[in-house]
């Protein structure tokens, strides 16, 4: 097998086990794929620059806007920014408020940190989170009708749709699989899209929950732009390009951890 074969059949290799566990070490990719640590960064180096991949210290994770992923892939993704995130994003909800939260493994993150919160009425569009959420004390959960995506729990259609449509919310908390530089908010799924759009215009206040990552990537749907955002809650790792945009759209950013 030619050098250049070989590589491209290594990178596939490295892919594939990246969409299998979400993350891996360069160390131990290694030694999956017997070569050695140099090899592997310059094959990571490679893929990072394709935007299929995201480069960490010592390894790498799969990018958001490689495929839509499995939801437990996903959700190793970058898990300590996320949880971070989350974290940010329920301080910024106030008890006794009404809430629209969006399913994605960032805002059930949020859900997560909802727990200590009294008084909140809270719509989602998963049963995967509407299951976070069920058990705190302090928290009403309402959950629309529609079809149930079983590989994550959520819920989608005309139904979900039109009972979202329903409420005003104090405040919606979106995620997003990509944000176009432009400033489009983007996904993959277009059914899915249609309710986080009516998400978006049941609310008084929107927070987008997003990592850096999700910037300059790409997905086919476009369900809303930046500029109907209040406040982008994102990690350490935001763009400045990014944020020059939010500046631009009067988008307050809070930075989390």
């Amino acid at each position: 097998m030619r050098s250049g074969a070989k590589t491209k059949a290594r990178q596939a290799e490295i892919l594939r086990l990246l969409k299998k566990d979400g993350r891996a070490l360069v160390d131990d990719l290694a030694d999956m794929l017997g070569t050695t640590p140099q090899t592997v960064r310059k094959d990571l180096s490679a893929l990072a620059e394709d935007n299929q991949i995201i480069r960490f210290h010592g390894g790498a994770t799969l990018s958001a806007g490689t495929e839509y992923a499995g939801f437990d892939v996903r959700r190793a993704i970058l898990r300590d920014e996320k949880a971070a995130i989350g974290r940010a994003v329920a301080a910024e909800i106030p008890n006794n408020s009404s809430i629209i939260l969006n399913g994605g493994t960032t805002t059930a993150e949020v859900a997560r940190h909802l727990v200590h919160h009294v008084g909140l009425k809270v719509v989602v569009d998963s049963v995967y989170l509407a299951n976070i959420l069920r058990e705190y004390v302090g928290v009403e959960v309402m959950v629309p009708a529609g079809v149930v995506r079983g590989s994550d729990g959520a819920i989608f259609g005309e139904p979900a749709i039109e009972f979202i449509r329903n409420f005003r919310a104090d405040i919606s908390v979106v995620g997003a699989a990509a944000i176009e530089v432009t400033g489009a908010l983007l996904d993959y799924d277009l059914h899915e899209s249609g309710v986080s759009r009516a998400i978006i215009q049941s609310a008084r206040n929107v927070i987008l929950a997003a990592d850096g990552s999700k910037f300059g990537r790409l997905a086919p749907v476009c369900f809303g732009h930046i500029s109907q955002v209040g406040t982008l809650v994102t990690d350490a790792s935001c763009p400045s390009a990014l944020g020059t945009l939010c500046q631009d759209a009067g988008v307050r950013v809070v930075a989390a951890g």
